[in-house]
């Protein structure tokens, strides 16, 4: 019930003025995002880079004009430009979000979606970098795969995400585990019906645990996006057995010390980094997740009250 009251309130414009207009917020908020501005997520990139690899995030989502899709192009033009001069191309790459891209316009939505999405990857490719294509709400599912797999005729390089609550992604395992192929497996972060999706946390995990068995017997990259220390456990355990190369992958400001526990035991340790001035969807499914979250926002809350 909890989980369900976040995700609504995170697409409600009403919740959102509100918890946009606290100024005991911003300060929390900086736990889970970079930042507002690029020097920010540079900043943060190059520290988590010095043990870690990095996913960069330009924060966005739902755009609905052509301009918003034109400027959020710009931002990651001047972010994958900002990576190569820092040199932390061999360790940052980027994740893109295709409803920041145009996907949902009503008007030729998928190919504005692509165009920018390509325009993306081919300054990624100049950086010398990657970039991961972010799964969204089960109606974008279709699209998005055709997307990435468009995309990956010039960009073989380029990752796909699937989320384990849907029913239906033990199956698009099978058919993305290819050679070279990067795929992410997370949990979900939407609130799905049941007619598509897993709605018993139980019953995810152990959609999680067959998935995964996929994507290590298989001849791509598997990069394992969970904070569940058991599930974690698991994927060690199968990567090792596969002999193949993964990657265990978590949230920025989520359970820090133990990214960098796993990345001194020399694990391949990637953190998905955040950052720009539409925090408040992402930060309200960050909450939706975990109640320890909640609790940690609660108490924040109080203490600057």
């Amino acid at each position: 019930m909890l989980r369900t009251t976040l995700l609504a309130a995170s697409r409600s414009p009403g919740v959102r003025a509100v918890v946009e207009g606290s100024r005991v917020v911003a300060p929390i908020v900086g736990r889970f995002v970079a930042g507002a501005g690029l020097d920010d997520a540079v900043a943060a990139a190059r520290r988590l880079a010095a043990d870690r690899l990095v996913t960069v995030d330009h924060l966005g989502e739902d755009v609905t004009d052509r301009a918003s899709v034109d400027a959020i192009v710009a931002a990651y033009r001047a972010l994958l430009a900002r990576i190569a001069d820092a040199g932390l191309s061999a360790r940052v790459e980027v994740s893109i979000k295709l409803s920041a891209l145009g996907q949902s316009l009503p008007a030729d939505g998928e190919r504005i979606a692509l165009d920018a999405a390509g325009e993306v990857c081919a300054a990624a490719a100049a950086a010398v970098t990657t970039v991961t294509v972010d799964m969204e709400d089960h109606t974008t599912t279709d699209s998005t795969l055709a997307v990435v797999r468009a995309l990956r005729a010039e960009h073989p390089w380029v990752g796909a995400v699937l989320q384990a609550q849907l029913r239906r992604t033990e199956a698009d395992c099978r058919d993305l585990a290819g050679p070279g192929s990067r795929v992410r497996l997370c949990k979900g972060a939407y609130d799905e019906p049941s007619s598509v999706a897993y709605r018993r946390a139980a019953d995810v995990d152990a959609s999680f645990v067959r998935c995964l068995k996929v994507l290590t017997a298989g001849a791509g990259l598997p990069m394992v996006a969970t904070h569940d220390p058991r599930l974690v456990d698991i994927a060690r355990y199968l990567g090792a057995r596969s002999g193949r190369p993964y990657e265990l992958q978590m949230l920025y400001g989520v359970r820090p010390r133990a990214q960098q526990e796993l990345a001194a035991a020399g694990e391949r340790v990637r953190v998905y980094l955040p950052y720009g001035a539409e925090w408040y969807g992402y930060f309200m499914r960050r909450l939706a997740e975990r109640p320890a979250n909640v609790a940690f926002f609660l108490r924040s809350l109080l203490s600057r009250g």
